[in-house]
């Protein structure tokens, strides 16, 4: 399980060098372990941290429940690894876009082409949602996932993101490569898979735009009530 806070925002990697690492150029590790075996993980940690809030009294309490909270939100990560956000959020929503061909992106959406947004549609949101986000990820990516947008405080009625555009009232949050906004996915040698995922949040965000992409993540893997996947295929 990688930590909450393990997720690196740095642009040291490039885009060219980080998708051929994602194919497999770099150490590849030891053993992936099963999702029983991270569920028994996820227990010893929340054990632990309780058995550690009791000795510390209140204000201790309080730390650890943060830190218990963050641990479970993120899974092995809230776009990366077998679980995403809280296993008790729904995968129930249907995510679309009429811009895929057969579950392919085209150029005009990765580095190759224009590199602008692709119009993403979504359907399903459940009674309660207050607000919408958009996460757009690569969960191969190697030791961290590699976040290419975040969308968030999209309007609870919104069904979709045009090309190029944002919903009225929507922000940006940071992505891996350091900007703000849509960072097109750039593979190269071979084709690889990308996947955008629409949260519906039980509440709005607070959050400026502009807000980094672990501080963003961290909030919707706190307010996330149900959830929808889109996976795609971008060719080099």
């Amino acid at each position: 399980m990688r930590p909450i806070l393990a997720l690196s925002t740095s642009p040291a990697m490039t885009r060219g060098a980080r998708d051929v690492w994602i194919r497999g150029a770099g150490r590849r590790p030891s053993r992936v372990r099963s999702a029983s075996e991270e569920a028994s993980s996820d227990r010893r940690r929340v054990k632990h941290v309780g058995r550690l809030a009791g000795a510390l009294g209140r204000p201790g309490r309080a730390a650890a429940t943060a830190v218990a909270t963050a641990s479970l939100a993120c899974g092995c990560g809230l776009v990366g690894g077998p679980k995403t956000v809280q296993e008790g959020v729904p995968l129930v929503m249907t995510v679309s876009s009429q811009v895929f061909s057969r579950g392919v992106i085209a150029p005009r959406y990765t580095c190759h082409g224009a590199g602008i947004s692709p119009a993403i549609n979504w359907s399903g949101a459940p009674q309660g949602t207050k607000s919408l986000a958009l996460v757009v990820d690569d969960s191969a990516a190697p030791i961290t996932p590699y976040i290419y947008w975040i969308v968030f405080d999209i309007g609870p009625q919104t069904t979709g993101i045009l090309d190029g555009q944002l919903p009225p009232g929507a922000r940006q949050a940071g992505n891996s490569k350091g900007t703000v906004g849509y960072d097109p996915p750039c593979p190269h040698n071979s084709s690889h898979k990308y996947r955008f995922t629409v949260y519906a949040l039980g509440g709005g965000l607070q959050l400026p735009g502009g807000t980094s992409a672990k501080s963003a993540w961290t909030a919707i893997a706190q307010a996330a009530i149900a959830r929808g996947t889109l996976l795609a295929t971008a060719n080099p």
